[in-house]
């Protein structure tokens, strides 16, 4: 499940939690630039072991961010606060 995308959002067809953390994850990007990606755990047995019951979930590089829904301004912040 690699990417360039610093940002993934793992998901589920039909989700409607899910359909919301897509548009605040296209709201985020259109201010910072970032792309994302999605991860379907229907297509991945170890997704849906790991975080089938807290879909979605926000992965920001490599590491889990929250679930359920997406907290705008921390994701806003912590994509433009340089790493050191």
């Amino acid at each position: 499940m690699s990417s360039d995308a610093r940002l993934a959002l793992i998901t589920r067809p039909g989700c409607h939690l899910c359909d919301d953390a897509k548009a605040a994850l296209d709201r985020v990007v259109a201010v910072t630039g970032d792309k994302w990606v999605e991860w379907d755990v229907t297509d991945d047995e170890g997704l849906e072991r790991e975080y089938g019951y807290r879909l979605p979930v926000v992965m920001l590089d490599g590491k889990e961010h929250g679930y359920w829904r997406v907290e705008e301004d921390r994701l806003l912040r912590d994509l433009t606060t340089p790493q050191l």
